[in-house]
């Protein structure tokens, strides 16, 4: 039996949620246990994590480094992880739980320089309403493309957005890339 088995577990709250990847560290445990094939040990993850905060690879970091994530990740980050069912923990093992996957939708990664994908959605909506609206009263040339053409051709860019929004967000999520988003 896993020591988050024997916690008394009630889900999180979203605010809870949100307020346990408020915190980069617990993020990045995410992130590796999703790219492990299994458990991880605490002295592996903690290598990991210390290599992503410095910027440097497993074999660059100092023993103090490599300390500072191991104390911190045993002392805080696991038990809270596991108090909200994320991960099991038994002093050593971390491996995520089931429950994990259910944090994918509070993770909408938007890259830098981009706009939200709703943002997106309601500019390509009220462009399509404008031009169906000007082939309803006759504005828009139907002559060349019909008007089933254009609400064909308005259908496509939603259906090739759509396409793009989940490739994105599988590139964006914990775990789907070599490094945390």
């Amino acid at each position: 039996m896993s020591l988050t088995d024997q916690r008394e577990y009630t889900r999180p709250e979203k605010d809870e949620l949100y307020d346990l990847l408020s915190n980069h560290r617990r993020r990045y445990v995410i992130h590796f246990c999703k790219k492990a094939d299994g458990p991880l040990t605490l002295s592996d993850l903690a290598e990991k994590v210390a290599a992503r905060e410095q910027d440097k690879s497993v074999a660059e970091l100092t023993s103090a480094e490599r300390k500072r994530v191991y104390t911190s990740l045993q002392q805080t980050h696991l038990d809270r992880l596991a108090d909200a069912g994320m991960i099991d923990y038994d002093g050593d093992r971390i491996e995520l739980t089931d429950e994990a996957a259910t944090l994918d939708v509070y993770l909408d990664v938007v890259p830098a320089g981009s706009i939200s994908w709703g943002i997106y959605y309601l500019g390509v909506s009220a462009l399509s309403a404008v031009v169906l609206a000007g082939v309803w009263v006759g504005f828009v040339p139907t002559g060349v493309v019909p008007e089933i053409g254009w609400a064909a051709l308005i259908l496509a860019v939603f259906f090739a957005s759509s396409i793009a929004q989940v490739l994105q967000n599988r590139r964006y999520r914990l775990g789907g890339t070599e490094e945390p988003p």
